[in-house]
């Protein structure tokens, strides 16, 4: 149930098939993972006419190849630079599946050396037009990079050659045009196996007459990037280049103003950057002599904004609009009579997300109905791109509770973001189908967990400060060697799984009312630190919570690991009743806060325990009947092995 849909949320999609401009063969091979196509000097870059879009520009000389092929970037110095702004004037012509874009950015060296020669990648559907710096054409040459970054399956990399080494946290100026066509294909996952039809449902992205759907990085690399080439199937490099690239581009600023020729109805939604906004139908289509139709002009700006932990998108499409119980549906004319399953659910799950995060002041949910009805959902922000379709309201309502958690329960930081969507998901599963059933889903995503964290729980673990300059500039192959702190996942298995594992042992700790109080006391606004959270969830409980975050959110210092290592039970002085004693022990680096209960033949009593790392504590229990059983934690605290342990009581006095 959860997996399913979350699978989908984390699968990377779009295969597109354009054509590629004819490549000069180079004489030389550039190394490994790539291919040169031509190299440019200056002088070929020479139209500076300022034009609205990169239609308007045109490569005035031919490519030609270099006498001598330089390596191609190390994964080093592709991840030293970080992205401060994007102004991005977007033209597209989806008839002819094509965008072109003039973008000007602001970049800044967050490496320790100096940059010489700048690697910039697009969508290998995409060509570069022209880049320039401070009004001046700057050489650059072009390979294929083999990238699953990209629904292609590669990136176009452009080595720009500098006039003058970028230093050291030094920032520095592009004007960029470039252009290309991106059509709907499954390419990138048929090649790992994937069946067309799932390949299919999973890689929408494309540009068409009716749907204009460009997901990002990690989909459709549509706007310039600088990343190292990961791969589908190594490991889960593929999800972790995805959120450091998330991270290091969460300040940066972007504004966008969005152009599209259109024949036939007009577009009537838009979302860029996960915002909904308003589309100005700039000219209508008309009839021109030559019985051809003159297109028609939408327009759509996002005006400057903050990017957060997400990917620049672009999303046009012609809809049919509602809404209804709160949610703005944009619905395909076939599917507009479903809304009031949608509105059912809406209802169904009301009551929980009350409970929970109370009337917040978040955006109210948007639901964009994809291409077709199979179509693996997205989000971003507060929209919800879902192919809508015949489904009872109990079977929207994962989904729905997911998607209205993160519109009204927003944060800087991904992992109360996420997490407290995931948790909310969770116990809605708890609340129709039992406690255990929600603790089953958790622990079947734990494994992927106790893989991605720290082979020697404990040793050498970054505090967040230290995590975020590794996300600047990570070593090579190393991309779990020291975990993450959720303070600073890129993650997904970290900011989704591990933080609703937070969020139900905090519940254990200091109960559902305390901790739903701090959902609805959180302030995002004063959360400059990332302890705003705990802050508000001290005040709540009372409870000095300090020890808990330190090893869960503010570093990570691996699983722990606990078992019982003695149950010592001996008659008390009460007729009938024992005494108790359970040691309990945790070899692994996070203290853990666990229940331990002992079971007799008349009862249970239990307790619970604070377990430092590397230790052990013994807590003795009184209680009537003879002693059968004890047992320590309850599915809610994650192991690095399995999270509930029992013990058979025999021999007792």
């Amino acid at each position: 149930m959860i997996r399913g849909f979350f699978a989908a949320l984390l699968a990377a999609a779009s295969l597109a098939g354009a054509q590629q401009t004819k490549a000069v063969e180079a004489p030389a091979a550039p190394g490994p993972n790539a291919q040169v196509l031509f190299s440019r000097s200056a002088d070929s870059a020479n139209d500076q006419s300022g034009g609205s879009s990169a239609a308007q520009a045109g490569k005035s000389a031919a490519a030609t190849p270099a006498e001598i092929q330089p390596a191609p970037p190390t994964e080093q110095e592709r991840q030293k630079i970080t992205f401060l702004s994007y102004n991005l004037d977007v033209h597209l012509r989806p008839k002819q599946h094509a965008i072109a874009v003039r973008a000007r950015m602001l970049l800044r060296n967050d490496g320790e050396q100096p940059v010489r020669d700048l690697p910039l990648q697009l969508s290998s559907s995409l060509s570069w037009v022209s880049i320039q710096a401070a009004g001046r054409p700057l050489a650059f040459r072009e390979r294929l990079v083999d990238s699953d970054a990209d629904h292609t399956g590669m990136l176009k990399e452009a080595e720009v050659k500098l006039p003058q080494a970028l230093q050291a946290k030094q920032t520095l100026a592009l004007d960029v045009q470039y252009q290309g066509t991106v059509t709907l294909t499954g390419q990138r996952l048929q090649q790992i196996g994937a069946p067309t039809d799932a390949a299919a449902r999973s890689d929408w992205d494309r540009i068409d007459s009716n749907f204009v759907g460009l997901r990002g990085f990690g989909n459709v690399v549509w706007y310039p990037v600088v990343t190292a080439p990961v791969l589908l199937g190594d490991g889960d490099r593929f999800f972790s280049e995805i959120g450091r690239q998330k991270l290091r581009q969460s300040e940066a600023i972007v504004s966008m103003h969005v152009t599209e020729e259109f024949f036939g109805p007009a577009p009537n939604v838009a979302v860029l950057d996960g915002e909904p906004i308003p589309v100005v139908i700039a000219a209508q289509p008309q009839s021109a002599p030559a019985s051809e139709a003159v297109p028609g002009i939408a327009t759509s700006a996002l005006p400057q904004t903050r990017l957060g932990f997400a990917m620049p998108s672009l999303f046009l499409a012609t809809r049919t609009q509602s809404t209804v119980s709160g949610l703005h549906l944009d619905a395909r004319p076939e599917d507009a009579a479903d809304d009031q399953a949608y509105a059912a659910a809406a209802r169904m799950v009301a009551p929980l997300l009350g409970k929970w995060l109370g009337s917040r002041p978040g955006a109210a949910l948007t639901i964009v109905d994809l291409p077709e009805a199979n179509d693996t959902p997205y989000e971003q922000g507060s929209v919800l791109f879902l192919g809508l379709r015949q489904m009872q309201p109990a079977e929207l309502a994962l989904p729905l509770i997911h998607a209205l958690a993160r519109a009204g329960f927003r944060s800087p930081y991904p992992w109360l973001e996420e997490g407290a969507a995931y948790f909310m998901v969770t116990l809605w599963v708890e609340q129709n189908h039992g406690r255990e059933a929600a603790l089953r889903e958790m622990d079947d995503q734990r494994g992927a967990l106790t893989l991605a964290e720290p082979g020697e729980p404990g040793a050498n673990h970054p505090s967040q400060e230290a995590a975020h300059q590794a996300a600047a500039d990570p070593p090579a192959n190393s991309a779990h060697s020291a975990g993450e702190p959720l303070l600073a996942a890129t993650d997904p298995i970290y900011y989704r799984v591990k933080a609703a594992y937070v969020f139900w042992m905090l519940r254990s700790m200091v109960g559902d009312d305390a901790l739903a109080q701090a959902f609805r006391a959180y302030n995002p606004a004063k959360d400059q630190d990332g302890r705003e959270f705990e802050r508000a969830l001290e005040r709540t409980s009372g409870r000095d919570l300090s020890w808990f975050f330190s090893d869960w959110v503010y570093h990570d210092r691996g699983l722990p690991d606990l078992s019982i290592a003695g149950i010592y039970p001996n008659a008390s002085s009460i007729p009938g009743s024992y005494i108790v004693a359970v040691k309990v022990s945790n070899s692994g680096g996070a203290a853990a806060d666990v229940p331990v209960s002992v079971r007799s033949d008349s009862g249970t009593v239990s307790a619970r325990l604070r377990v430092p790392a590397n230790s052990s504590v013994t807590h003795r229990f009184l209680l009537s009947g003879r002693p059968v059983e004890a047992a320590v934690n309850d599915g809610t605290v994650p192991e690095v092995e399995a999270s509930i342990h029992r013990m058979t009581i025999s021999g007792q006095p």
